[in-house]
C-alpha cells in the first residue's frame, strides 16, 4: 500500500494538517495570561473560571489560542517564576501596576524595602517569599483579599505589626508566605493610608449628650 487512507478518504500527509496538541507547557502558559487578565481587571471572576476550565481541558493548540485572542495586551506581561532582590543600603519599592512572581528572593542589608500589591497584577493564587533581610524595615500594603502568613519567618531581634485584618467572608486571592529570617528592624503588614480626600469624608463620631 502507498499510504493509509483516513475515514474521509485523504490521506494524512495531504490536505488540511492535523491540529497541533496542546501541551501541559501551552495550557500552563494560558492559564498565567488568564489570571493576569484577571488582575488586571479584564476578566470577571465568572469569565475566568469558565475560561480556566476550558484552558485545562483543551486538547489543541487552536483550542487555547480563541482564549485569549481577545487579551493580547497582557500576554505582554511576563510572569516571572523567581524574582531575586539583591541590594544593600538602598531604597527597594515594587509599586503601582508591578507584576507579581511566582516567587520573591528578598536578600537585602540595610534596606527599606515596599511591596504594594494595591494595583500589583497577581496571576496566582501564592507568592512565596524567601527573605534573608538585615536591618530596617518590610512593608507590605495590602487590600481585601491578600492575606499575609508570617508563621515560617524566623524573626531575630525583629517583630511583626499586622494592621491588616481580613473580612471574616471575604475570599483570599492571594496568599503571601514569609519564609526565611529577619534580622533587626521590622515587618509592617498594612493598608494603603488614606488620601486628604478620604480623611475629610470621614464621618465624624457621633457625641453623646450630657445629661
Amino acid at each position: 500500500m502507498s499510504g493509509e487512507i483516513s475515514s474521509a478518504g485523504q490521506s494524512p500527509g495531504r490536505g488540511s494538517l492535523p491540529e497541533l496538541r496542546a501541551s501541559h507547557m501551552d495550557r500552563d502558559r494560558v492559564v498565567d495570561v488568564l489570571r493576569v487578565a484577571a488582575g488586571d481587571g479584564r476578566l470577571t471572576a465568572a469569565e475566568l473560571d469558565e475560561r480556566l476550565e476550558a484552558a485545562l481541558s483543551a486538547r489543541t493548540v487552536s483550542e487555547l489560542t480563541v482564549l485569549t485572542a481577545d487579551l493580547l495586551p497582557v500576554a505582554a506581561a511576563e510572569v516571572k517564576d523567581v524574582l531575586r532582590i539583591d541590594q544593600k543600603h538602598s531604597v527597594v519599592e515594587r509599586v503601582g501596576r508591578w507584576v507579581v512572581p511566582r516567587r520573591l528572593e528578598l536578600a537585602t542589608e540595610f534596606c527599606e524595602v515596599t511591596l504594594d500589591f494595591t494595583q500589583a497584577v497577581i496571576a496566582q493564587d501564592t507568592l512565596r517569599i524567601d527573605m534573608n533581610m538585615r536591618g530596617k524595615n518590610l512593608t507590605l500594603i495590602t487590600k481585601p483579599g491578600i492575606v499575609v502568613d508570617t508563621d515560617a519567618l524566623n524573626l531575630a531581634f525583629s517583630k511583626v505589626t499586622n494592621r491588616q485584618a481580613p473580612g471574616p467572608d471575604r475570599p483570599v486571592t492571594l496568599r503571601v508566605e514569609l519564609v526565611g529570617k529577619k534580622t533587626y528592624g521590622r515587618v509592617v503588614v498594612r493598608p494603603p493610608r488614606r488620601t486628604v480626600g478620604q480623611w475629610l469624608l470621614r464621618k465624624p463620631t457621633p457625641l453623646t449628650p450630657d445629661n
